[in-house]
């Protein structure tokens, strides 16, 4: 049956939050919405902080691309590399098109996943965390609930919408797992793993997009009695659970899977460390330490031909360990160490032999994969979150600039910018994605569309 729910009042108050965050083998209160999407213009005479350019909306923009395939958090392949071509070197001034400006999807910090025609996503609506699919024109197509809303320090949302074929799998702050048939929104299942696996609740709530790993869900509800769990995707039963890993909970961060030395791995980064375990049994593999201010751990880890890449925010820089893989046993040890790289929970990318990403402060750093030296540190747009896309970064900082920089270790040049337009309240942290020529930018109860496609 086809879902749709009336949304009430906007929330007032929207600041900071902590959202879950490379080379891996997996698959893997809102007013009432308008029934067509609308474009903000930003106040003419309320002019930001440079640059002051706002994106213009014409009509010379190219259809969507109906065949844009961007199933979870940071894509296909979870390396947030998109593979659309034919895109613009350089945007006009005041930035590229903007096509189409969504409302009434609450307010949140997830990103958005696309296939079959529709774009997901998840936020806060009248104290209940609800899931919203969206026709690539941006009208809501169905809008379902995933339980109570998280409305303590920085309500809203976190975590991005998995799809899978038919099913939609969505994780709220509050633990509450929910499948949804992905044309309907109709519940086919739902279990809070924070409740059913004896765990609580983290400062800042949940932020893990969950990861399909063939025929089940991984999650990671940690405490005394596990780290990570797998669900049956069809069923949403228990498959299995791993130790706990020394009564760790949860971290922030989204779950990367990798095969390595014959051997699956599923590597997560809890509330202080970094642990690897079985993805076929749920074997705790190894656990290495990794203590950060608050217990925030964020970022995806990165996994390349035996090398497990991290890294943290409040100064706790970058570190790269090496795995030896004997039978099905694991051992760890440090390759090497970079202070200068602590990214807070922006996300940060492997290309071409380096790393990408912004530190905890106003720069953006790009290290080498394989020495961990500092290639460069430039200020850019500001600290924020990434994307890429045809050998260029896609960069949003987290006080609303968006730039477009060539992705080589000789430097850091924006070579275009411009400001996301008025309205959406607080930082603007979801990750920036792009997809079938569209780039696709989410601030609060706003989902913004640019067509960034060569005409």
């Amino acid at each position: 049956m086809r879902v749709r729910t009336t949304m009430l009042a906007l929330s007032a108050v929207l600041a900071a939050v902590l959202c879950g965050c490379q080379s891996e083998t997996d698959p893997g209160p809102g007013t009432t919405p308008s029934e067509s999407p609308t474009t903000v213009e930003p106040p003419a005479d309320e002019p930001r902080d440079a640059p002051p350019d706002t994106p213009s909306t014409t009509s010379a923009v190219s259809p969507p691309d109906a065949g844009c395939f961007w199933p979870r958090f940071h894509g296909p392949r979870g390396d947030n590399i998109s593979d659309a071509t034919g895109l613009l070197t350089e945007w006009p001034e005041g930035g590229p098109p903007l096509v189409w400006t969504a409302t009434g999807i609450g307010e949140g910090y997830a990103g958005v996943t696309i296939a079959e025609g529709l774009i997901y996503t998840s936020g806060n609506i009248d104290e209940k965390s609800v899931v919203t699919a969206l026709t690539l024109d941006g009208q809501t197509e169905w809008q379902t609930d995933n339980g109570p809303a998280w409305t303590d320090s920085y309500p809203g949302t976190r975590s991005t919408p998995t799809i899978d074929g038919d099913r939609v799998y969505d994780e709220s702050p509050l633990g509450q797992v929910t499948c949804y048939n992905a044309k309907t929104g109709e519940k086919l299942w739902s279990r809070n793993i924070l409740d059913e696996f004896g765990s609580k609740n983290i400062q800042w709530a949940l932020a893990e997009s969950v990861l399909i790993d063939g025929p089940r869900v991984i999650c990671s509800p940690g405490g005394p009695n596990t780290a990570v769990v797998a669900l049956d995707k069809i069923t949403g039963e228990t498959v299995w659970q791993s130790p706990t890993a020394q009564g760790d909970l949860a971290g922030y961060c989204s779950p990367t899977l990798a095969e390595y030395g014959g051997l699956r791995m599923i590597f997560v980064m809890t509330a202080r460390g970094i642990i690897g375990v079985n993805a076929d049994t749920g074997e705790l593999l190894f656990r290495f330490p990794h203590e950060t201010k608050y217990d925030i751990n964020v970022e995806k880890p990165i996994f390349r031909d035996g090398m497990l890449f991290f890294t943290s925010g409040y100064g706790a820089g970058s570190v790269m360990l090496k795995l030896t893989v004997d039978g099905g046993k694991v051992s760890v040890e440090e390759a090497w160490r970079n202070d200068d790289l602590d990214n807070h929970h922006g996300g940060v990318l492997l290309l071409d032999g380096y790393l990408y990403g912004s530190d905890m402060r106003t720069k953006w750093v790009c290290l080498d994969w394989k020495t961990g030296e500092t290639v460069y540190e430039e200020r850019g747009v500001g600290k924020g979150s990434l994307t890429a896309a045809e050998g260029r970064l896609y960069v949003l900082s987290e006080k609303h600039r968006v730039g477009l920089v060539p992705a080589t270790p000789e430097k850091h040049e924006v070579v275009s910018r411009f400001e996301l337009p008025e309205g959406g309240e607080g930082n603007s942290w979801a990750h920036p994605v792009v997809c079938g020529g569209r780039l696709y930018v989410r601030h609060g109860d706003f989902l913004y569309a640019y067509d960034v496609r060569v005409k």
